[in-house]
């Protein structure tokens, strides 16, 4: 296999360029994956479109757990539009409002939702968002922060969960390498020690509700939220008039409520089955909501039949019609997976990792390699790659540095937890896009304002271990998380509410 060297990472970081300038993921994605493929096929240009397409593409997209993800998403569209159509997701919005009466309740609760989905990195986001896409609607929220609150409760708490897929991955990684190195720890207690210097991932699952109580936003998400607003009130009248017009300003609840909770039950009661019956599996997550999801789309088609007259002919038009709605994001997520394979292929995520030195002090090489961890992820969009990588590196390394094991496999999680959480070709982040229905590259970069000064305080809480080695440091951390993210807030930050001119 050739060693490409610096070219390795042109691809990745081209894609990154050319969306920022272009504001279009799509050319970004298309670029980034072109220019791999030519690297790879020596400037041929003949070769390059044919390895973009067939190795690339192709071969991505006709993967088995590729093709699941898309197909999952389509079901959960024509749910949604379901809903849409019937008003249940309108009434249950306005019954939300009778319940969670503040803006700040309405996103804690969306945040509670998201932790207590934790078997699920990428069911997270397609199972909370669509319940509150009309809430955060009627309380006038920008669906950004919406994704950014999905995101950030996906792989956070899927990976502090040691009995899920995570787990059982990060153990046999785990495993792995501490035979290469002679140590004979069991892998579950090896993983149980590390998870206090997970960082990252308790830090970001804290920052929501520390923006959510400071009342404010900063950076891009106040912008996205302050043209929100003004889009919004410049459209009232006319969304009062339609309103009244739809013929479902008396749609009852349980429109809504009935298919939630049947989903819910089946979703509940088949992971509960496959736990107790060989474990459960990615095929079995996305089985699972494929078939929740179905069941509770023909329960909500029952229910327009009998209380709205609709036929099922038109019923099963409105649920294509909501797959459809989808196409473009599975476009967005097959590039986002060719490049993955772009960079597999140029092996990006192997030159980034030789960077590490044989010579670097033992207290800080956990931070050194999660500021690498961190540059892997965002570049390739895998952390699941990433901690295969680098686990497999940076553990021999560090024990001949004498550094801290639980430190370094911590660091390594974290690293490829915050560059996964912050790169726009990360499976997780586009459908926190998809669950929020907002548009990816503005979840991106609004995210990224808060995911950075996480990353930040991340970077010190490292430095801090690597120094007293003590999960004490975690609560330090928390400490000088909260009054970074508020002196933010107070210096560069502004509360955008319904009826404010502020800029």
């Amino acid at each position: 296999m050739s060693d490409y060297g610096f070219l390795s990472i042109v691809p990745p970081l081209l894609t990154i360029a050319v969306a920022l300038y272009s504001k279009n993921v799509l050319v970004a994605l298309i670029v980034g994956i072109a220019s791999g493929s030519f690297i790879i096929v020596n400037f041929d240009p003949f070769d390059m479109m044919l390895n973009a397409i067939e190795e690339q593409v192709l071969t991505e997209f006709t993967s088995g757990t590729q093709s699941q993800v898309i197909i999952t998403m389509m079901v959960i569209g024509g749910f949604v539009k379901l809903l849409e159509v019937s008003g249940g997701a309108k009434a249950f919005a306005i019954k939300m409002l009778t319940i969670v009466s503040t803006r700040a309740r309405a996103q804690l609760l969306a945040w509670m939702s998201g932790l207590a989905i934790f078997f699920t990195d990428s069911g997270n986001s397609l199972i909370i968002g669509p319940l509150y896409r009309s809430v955060f609607d009627e309380f006038k929220l920008a669906r950004e922060k919406l994704a950014y609150i999905l995101d950030t409760t996906s792989s956070p708490i899927s990976i502090l969960i040691p009995f899920i897929g995570w787990g059982a991955y990060i153990m046999s990684l785990i495993e792995k390498s501490y035979m290469e190195i002679g140590l004979a720890e069991n892998e579950f207690t090896v993983l149980i020690k590390v998870i206090p210097y997970n960082f990252y991932a308790f830090l970001a699952l804290l920052t929501v509700p520390i923006v959510i109580y400071t009342g404010k936003d900063y950076g891009p998400m106040k912008r996205v939220q302050r043209d929100y607003l003004a889009a919004r009130e410049m459209q009232e009248v006319a969304q009062e008039s339609a309103s009244t017009e739809d013929g479902h300003e008396n749609t009852p609840v349980g429109m809504f409520l009935y298919p939630l909770g049947v989903m819910l039950v089946l979703v509940i009661g088949l992971i509960t089955w496959h736990a107790t019956h060989g474990g459960i599996t990615g095929a079995h997550i996305r089985s699972t909501l494929i078939l929740s999801y179905l069941t509770a789309s023909f329960t909500c088609m029952e229910m327009m039949r009998r209380h709205q007259s609709r036929t099922y002919t038109e019923m099963i038009g409105l649920f294509i019609k909501g797959a459809e709605s989808l196409v473009y994001v599975s476009i967005i997520l097959v590039l986002a997976w060719g490049l993955s394979s772009v960079t597999t292929d140029l092996r990006t995520a192997d030159y980034l990792a030789s960077l590490i030195g044989d010579s670097v002090a033992p207290m800080y090489f956990p931070m050194i390699v999660f500021v690498l961890g961190a540059l892997i992820s965002l570049s390739t969009g895998s952390s699941y790659g990433t901690f295969a990588i680098l686990m497999a590196i940076a553990v021999p390394v560090g024990f001949e540095l004498g550094a801290s094991m639980y430190l370094t496999i911590a660091a390594v999680l974290s690293g490829g937890l915050f560059g996964d959480h912050c790169s726009p070709i990360s499976d997780t982040t586009v459908l926190a896009s998809v669950g929020a229905n907002c548009n990816h590259l503005s979840h991106v970069v609004t995210q990224a304002a808060y995911a950075g000064l996480t990353g930040f305080v991340t970077i010190l809480a490292f430095w801090m271990a690597g120094i007293f080695e003590t999960p004490f440091v975690l609560g330090v951390a928390i400490v000088i998380l909260v009054l970074a993210m508020t002196t933010a807030m107070r210096l560069f930050g502004a509360e955008i509410v319904p009826g404010s001119s502020q800029k």
